[in-house]
């Protein structure tokens, strides 16, 4: 099934639809969201990618992220991507967004307008192993620690969202 992309300008506007790969080839900006899952504890829900991901597989990062579907609205789909990926169902709130630009080892480049939710969970993560090699929870301390002394062990849209949402 070819998965699409929202193409968008700089404020966010749809300005088209591309095939997921050709944009990721071609560098062009496009709709995405990231959600951050936090449970009783003021821990982190992460998750390692799995490792037959198409870039970045293997590393660390948010507790899941993905691209809204044509005619889809950024919320929804960051909830539908929550469940696919984590097994989990929450409240999600819009905290930001963010655009970044990043070319992988591959060749491939993010170019992406990031949409940031939060959400709370004490759930226990039932992960599809097709997305998702590991989970772990860790308070905001721990994953500072862990960027600054492993950097390459997480996925560049993780580190620049927790250096807006947080300071790192």
């Amino acid at each position: 099934m070819e998965e699409n992309v929202i193409l968008v300008d700089e404020l966010d506007n749809a300005i088209g639809v591309m095939e997921k790969m050709e944009a990721h080839q071609k560098g062009v900006l496009h709709r995405a969201f990231s959600v951050f899952i936090f449970n009783e504890n003021g821990e982190m829900l992460l998750q390692q990618r799995a490792l037959n991901k198409y870039h970045s597989a293997g590393l660390w990062t948010n507790t899941c992220c993905s691209h809204p579907r044509p005619n889809e609205n950024t919320l929804d789909a960051a909830n539908r991507r929550l469940m696919e990926e984590m097994g989990i169902e929450c409240e999600l709130s819009h905290k930001n967004h963010f655009i970044y630009k990043s070319i992988f080892e591959n060749g491939l480049i993010e170019h992406e307008l990031d949409h940031v939710f939060f959400g709370n969970s004490n759930q226990k993560p039932k992960p599809n192993k097709d997305e998702v090699e590991n989970y772990a929870w860790m308070n905001l301390k721990q994953i500072s620690s862990e960027i600054e002394m492993n950097p390459d062990r997480f996925t560049t849209w993780f580190k620049i969202a927790m250096k807006n949402l947080f300071s790192f």
